[in-house]
């Protein structure tokens, strides 16, 4: 097997090989047909999350060790199974749920392995799929596609299943209220069309430039804001939501973001965070209860949750984001342009011709 590792912070991949995966128990191998460039992935390959006023979260002190193989949108063959394993998918192409946690938590035994304190995560804490072949821990981590595009459904393993675990957390809504979705870029853009699909009527989509705005139109959103072309991005917030911004989630993360969003709240609003670019939070606290908000975080999602999205998926009621289809080889480059700025929705590798 071939893979594309980080083995120094923020320098080039490296490609290693080593012998195909033999698999033991209740684990799979999988042969990689796609693998989706996630912006998790350039804090990790950069080695560190800024969480503001000059503090850093590295991947070192979590314990990460190098080289290590980024990569946790998988999607491919299966092409052997432990002997704990009944009835394996031998020969079929299935997506990955790469959020696996310590089996044996509260969280985990109620299915909740996202919100596990030891997390194990394919392409975090163990291999991921920059790499032709992935051992997954347990078969039960395997979920069925269709008929769906190969492509198009790798990125639903991270970008779609967080989402759509976020928005799951800002309902209900009505439907003359409105949510907003702070950027639009690959996560951004899935949560536009991901919410349509879930029953959101209202959605506003921020940003900067028009190209990626011009994609969240095309995603299905209501409205649009370019904050570069708004002297009050905060006025035009609540002009375009008609006072009735009840939702926003913010899929950056970055102080900007997180200040115009919740500060466009209606009373009784909610702010749901996913994106990880950085900094810090700062609400004046009697505002909280004053007008009755809600501050939360939502990270990833569980295997069930992927399963509910895919079925939206497959009943064709989710548009795929834009996509650019690049060979594994690739993979450095591309963490580079995502990392610049340089990708409008999201990338998928494949180690297919």
């Amino acid at each position: 097997m071939k893979s594309y590792c980080v083995v120094e912070w923020h320098k080039p991949f490296e490609m290693i090989e080593r012998e195909d995966p033999t698999p033991t128990g209740r684990e799979v191998v999988v042969r990689v047909r796609r693998s989706g460039v996630c912006h998790s992935d350039v804090h990790i390959w950069e080695g560190y999350f800024d969480y503001g006023d000059g503090q850093k979260f590295r991947m070192e002190d979590r314990g990460m060790k190098l080289p290590h193989t980024l990569g946790h949108e998988i999607l491919g063959e299966v092409i052997a199974a432990g002997p704990d394993v009944e009835n394996p998918p031998i020969g079929q192409t299935m997506l990955v749920h790469p959020w696996i946690g310590c089996g044996e938590c509260r969280a985990c035994t109620e299915e909740r392995e996202n919100d596990c304190e030891k997390m194990q995560a394919l392409g975090v804490a163990r291999p991921g799929g920059f790499a032709t072949h992935v051992i997954v821990p347990d078969a039960k981590f395997l979920v069925d596609i269709g008929d769906v595009d190969p492509t198009v459904a790798a990125p639903y393993a991270c970008s779609g299943v967080t989402v759509y675990t976020a928005l799951k957390k800002l309902l209900p809504i009505h439907d003359d209220e409105w949510l907003a979705i702070m950027g639009a870029g690959g996560l951004g853009l899935a949560a536009i069309t991901i919410a349509k699909a879930m029953g959101f009527k209202n959605v506003i989509s921020v940003d900067m430039g028009q190209e990626k705005l011009s994609a969240a139109v095309d995603m299905g959103a209501d409205e649009t804001i370019d904050v570069r072309e708004e002297a009050d991005a905060l006025k035009a917030l609540r002009e375009k939501s008609k006072g009735k911004l009840l939702s926003v989630l913010d899929t950056v993360g970055m102080e900007a973001t997180s200040q115009l969003g919740f500060n466009g709240l209606s009373k009784t609003g909610r702010y749901v965070i996913v994106g990880l670019h950085g900094g810090t939070f700062k609400a004046p606290l009697p505002k909280l209860p004053q007008l009755s908000l809600t501050v939360r975080g939502s990270y990833v999602g569980s295997c069930n949750d992927l399963k509910e999205l895919m079925e939206l998926v497959k009943a064709g009621k989710v548009k795929s984001v834009p996509i650019t289809v690049r060979p594994l080889e690739k993979a450095y480059d591309t963490i580079v342009d995502l990392a610049e700025g340089n990708v409008v929705g999201r990338v998928v590798l494949t180690t297919e011709d």
